[in-house]
């Protein structure tokens, strides 16, 4: 099979969270070589718009307008770099970036996802206690939620929950403390790290991949957030849970859906690079990705 020709669109947003590093996750992981070990060229930097702190009244949410603008913006670099046969790795910022990345696709057709998450991000925004967006990202990207962040373009959903593998989340617990309306009452194939375990990391992504390689589908989407990972290995986020997946397992994972054939692109989350002052966690997560989408 041909190896993919990677681009790197970097996505800086912080809309959905807050402005305390995430927003230097493109420099930290070019920084660390990401680019080289792809052998990607460098597609551009797509800005967001200013961070308002203040929650908006009428949908409860951080940014919403921001949030929608930027999607609509960073779709359109992504859909240049898909259009020129290259496979788009998208460098966020936080979740929220996912909506971009999803419209791009759902401007074209039906496209699955494949996504890789220490948390389900399943909250409606009532229950999300800060409003972050990244929280929420894939119960907006599934529509549910407000209008200005879940039908963009008319689009609304922007992926079908049978179009779904959530997989290695693992923080049902907290979100059922929380009050978030729950993944598990939806027909979203949940693979969570319990189900990861118990089947194995190359297993695990085997069966997501059945669901995600189908006739009916255009291909899949992948979503990273560093969080999915150990928190031993991956102490550089802001919401840290305990245990998670190996450097090595994350690696099979990707190596399997880049093997696939059908993987649209990537986005890259989370992980802050101000929790990561001498750059360690970075340039051994640089390596695990690389492994995965490059072996």
């Amino acid at each position: 099979m041909t190896r993919p020709r990677y681009a790197i669109v970097e996505a800086p947003s912080v809309l959905g969270l807050f402005p305390k590093g995430v927003e230097r996750l493109p420099e930290a992981l070019l920084g660390a070589g990401l680019a080289e070990r792809l052998a990607a060229r460098r597609a551009g930097r797509v800005e967001p718009p200013p961070y308002d702190p203040r929650r908006d009244p009428e949908t409860l949410l951080l940014n919403p307008s921001g949030i929608a603008a930027y999607s609509a913006t960073l779709a359109n670099a992504i859909g240049l770099v898909r259009g020129a046969g290259e496979v788009p790795v998208v460098l966020g910022g936080d979740c929220s970036i996912l909506l971009g990345c999803l419209l791009s696709l759902r401007r074209r057709g039906r496209f699955g996802l494949l996504f890789l998450d220490g948390h389900a991000d399943f909250y409606q925004p009532e229950a999300e206690p800060n409003g972050e967006a990244a929280s929420m990202d894939l119960a907006l990207a599934t529509g549910r939620g407000p209008a200005v962040v879940t039908d963009l373009e008319g689009l609304r959903p922007l992926v079908r929950d049978e179009d779904v593998v959530a997989f290695g989340p693992r923080d049902a617990e907290i979100a059922e403390r929380f009050g978030s309306q729950r993944i598990e009452d939806t027909i979203i194939e949940l693979l969570d790290l319990a189900a990861v375990r118990q089947a194995g990391a190359e297993a695990a992504a085997e069966r997501a991949l059945q669901r995600l390689v189908r006739p009916d589908l255009l291909g899949f989407w992948l979503h990273l957030d560093a969080d999915v990972l150990d928190d031993a290995a991956m102490p550089a986020v802001d919401y840290r849970m305990p245990d998670g997946l190996s450097f090595d397992e994350m690696s099979a994972v990707l190596r399997a859906a880049a093997a696939s054939g059908r993987m649209a692109g990537v986005d890259i989350t989370i992980l802050n690079p101000a929790l990561d002052p001498d750059g360690a966690i970075a340039a051994r997560f640089v390596d695990a990705v690389a492994r995965g989408l490059r072996p």
